[in-house]
């Protein structure tokens, strides 16, 4: 018999690890505490509070990363938190309950519908249910806007604080780069690592350690900018050291397929090379070449081709496409977005209704406040923040935490002044609390508390804890309601995105293949033997029915041509590349949802059963790919053995598809041999 816990129970004991993130402690004790300090100072001490909410949740989502990278993690959700407050304070002065409860319901079924597209959606989306119930439940003298305008004001303090302050110990070159150097030095580390793991079984969590650090040095380098282009030698300079690194991780992606072990020299050059991206200077001598096979050949050449782009420095294409308008609605609309905003819209309603209820029958007491319960509902809800069973017991042992932490405090503590210190300590701590869900719930109680004492709200802590039991309870309800239409939208959406970058990324290479073949049959060969021939098997590599072939297409993302700029017209490498980066992104997307969608308690898990195993296929195939990648460009054309390997993981992942359509990716559709 088994003593481990069930996997609902597990997640909600994991925490992250990691150093201490010092710069954005200070960042968060100069944030919210300053803020509400010269709100009191000024004699405007509901705006200050208004000001510190934001700065508080920009800091929730200041995460290590680039200032580039930063202006959009942290300004989009300000702005929607701000368009919340402003909608729920002309809302909450001017309609009745009802009414009331049923525009908030209608912005929680867009917030939850938005939050599908990805990350920084889903942080605005939460912003603007959060301060929207504020904004109604949390009546302040000051008119919408202006209260619009201070919580604006505060999340731009912490997002200029973001990008002023160097980082602590960033002394090489330009420290306002200081982010994208470490993410693009990560991944060289990362592809050494992975060489490190070949032959054993660390490859397959170093090849899923190194797709999330291109993932994330990706982010890095494409944050917003004025101009379409890099406008400094020291951001061209990064650019083109992580647009070298794409063929050190193809290379070493295929060694890590193939499972042979490699010379030890062989992760010297990856890991001097990231010593380089991080002092900032040349990259020195590398190490002496090993040439035994394709996938070595590969990683020599992309060595040495990283090398000269270090010394040139001349920037280099960061293999991106940007998602279109039309897979933005897309991925809003599809099964993924109407399950995620009905149930955030049913849950948000729910708890509007009910602290409305409990509003007019004056459960509170004397006060006005009603925000808490729809405000924790809001976090409790959202499927991105961790399985939902996790989710409810974290928040409901942080809050107890919290409120007693506070009680204890606001008994001892001088008013204002001890309070305000309060604010700024409890500031600085949320970098690290957001370790786990528990902890960061506890800060923010104490946090929230302390800033509502402060503008004028009496201590209510066994009151938050009852409303915050209540919003688990409402979650709870509406998460285990039968929805129409199949369930477990989120692992379907991302999925199927999953199979369709896959389904691209192995259509360019064959197609690539097939150009192959038909270059080499047309050259001209001299009989002195200048110049190499791919030979030809027997049977065709692949079928020359080429224009009924789909479109590589990747749902969200703009189709354009082959040529991608700064590269030869009829180089396919760079399109390659941007294909495989797509293809591992959306697995490790998918993966993503499906690990939290195994952590839901049965009820709910059952709705994901057979996606793990289609998810591992996938990154079979796409692996595969790589490697027969890696052996064209070695010897020019793809051998039997390569696409009867491609049949079979096809095959396999029929088989397992069958009956959920949850893929879609067919052997017929693609131009296989036979």
């Amino acid at each position: 018999m088994s003593l481990a816990p069930p996997p609902w129970l597990a997640h909600a004991l994991r925490a992250q690890r990691g150093p201490i993130p010092w710069s954005a402690v200070v960042r968060g004790a100069l944030s919210a505490g300053p803020l509400l300090c010269a709100g009191v100072l000024a004699d405007r001490t509901s705006l200050g509070v208004v000001a510190a909410i934001a700065a508080m949740l920009a800091g929730i989502n200041d995460r290590p990363g680039s200032r580039r990278a930063s202006v959009k993690r942290i300004g989009m959700p300000a702005l929607a938190g701000a368009a919340g407050m402003a909608l729920g304070t002309y809302a909450g002065d001017h309609m009745g309950a009802v009414a009331l409860t049923a525009l908030l319901t209608l912005v929680g079924l867009v917030a939850g519908g938005v939050s599908a597209v990805g990350p920084v959606a889903s942080g605005a989306g939460t912003q603007l249910l959060v301060t929207s119930a504020i904004g109604a439940g949390m009546p302040l003298p000051e008119e919408g806007w202006l209260r619009a305008l201070a919580y604006l004001g505060g999340a731009c303090w912490l997002l200029g604080l973001r990008l002023a302050l160097p980082t602590p110990g960033a002394l090489a070159g330009d420290f306002r780069f200081d982010g994208e150097r470490e993410a693009v030095a990560t991944v060289y580390d990362a592809v050494a690592e992975l060489l490190d793991a070949v032959g054993t079984e660390r490859a397959g969590d170093r090849r899923v350690a190194l797709t999330a650090a291109l993932d994330h040095a990706q982010d890095a380098l494409t944050g917003p900018r004025l101009r379409r282009y890099a406008s400094s030698s020291a951001e061209r300079r990064l650019h083109a050291q992580y647009a070298a690194a794409l063929p050190l991780a193809e290379a070493a992606t295929a060694l890590a397929w193939a499972g042979q072990a490699v010379p030890e020299r062989a992760s010297a050059g990856p890991r001097r090379l990231a010593v380089a991206v991080r002092e900032n200077t040349h990259t020195g001598p590398l190490p002496a070449p090993a040439r035994s096979a394709p996938a070595l050949r590969a990683l020599d050449d992309a060595l040495l081709r990283a090398a000269e782009a270090f010394d040139r420095g001349r920037g280099g294409d960061l293999h991106t496409r940007r998602r279109t308008a039309r897979g933005v609605l897309r991925s809003v609309l599809g099964a993924g977005g109407r399950e995620y905003g009905l149930r955030v819209a049913l849950c948000f309603g729910a708890s509007v209704a009910v602290a409305q209820a409990l509003h007019h029958s004056r459960w509170y007491g004397e006060h006005a406040h009603w925000y808490w319960l729809p405000a924790t509902t809001v976090f409790l809800v959202k499927p991105d923040l961790g399985p939902l069973a996790s989710r409810v017991l974290c928040r409901a042992a942080g809050t107890v935490l919290g409120a007693l932490v506070f009680a204890g405090f606001a008994l001892a503590l001088p008013r204002p002044e001890g309070l305000v210190a309060l604010v700024a300590v409890s500031g600085a701590l949320i970098p690290v609390a957001t370790r786990h869900f528990a902890a960061q719930t506890a800060v923010v109680t104490v946090l929230v508390l302390a800033l509502v004492m402060v503008g004028g709200e009496p201590q209510a802590s066994a009151g938050r804890i009852t409303e915050t039991l209540l919003a688990c309870a409402i979650v709870l309800i509406v998460g285990h309601l039968p929805m129409p239409g199949q369930r477990g939208g989120g692992v379907r959406a991302r999925l199927a995105a999953a199979g369709g970058a896959a389904e691209a990324y192995l259509t360019h290479v064959l197609r690539e293949a097939e150009g192959a073949v038909v270059r080499g049959a047309e050259r001209p060969v001299s009989p002195q033997g200048g110049g190499r021939v791919p030979r030809r098997t027997e049977r065709p590599v692949l079928r020359s029915s080429l224009p009924s072939v789909p479109d590589a297409r990747i749902e969200g993302t703009a189709v354009r041509d082959a040529r991608i700029e700064g590269t030869a017209d009829d180089d396919p490498r760079p399109l390659r590349w941007t294909l495989r980066r797509e293809a591992y992104r959306a697995l490790a997307e998918a993966r993503t949802a499906i690990a939290l969608a195994a952590a839901e308690l049965p009820a709910l898990a059952r709705h994901s059963e057979g996606a793990e195993e289609i998810a591992a296929v996938l990154e079979r195939l796409v692996d595969t790919t790589t490697a027969c990648a890696v052996h064209l460009d070695d010897s020019g054309r793809l051998t039997a053995g390569d696409l009867d390997r491609i049949t079979e993981l096809l095959d396999e992942l029929g088989r397992l598809d069958e009956g959920h359509g949850l893929v879609g990716l067919r052997r017929s559709e693609l131009p296989l041999a036979g």
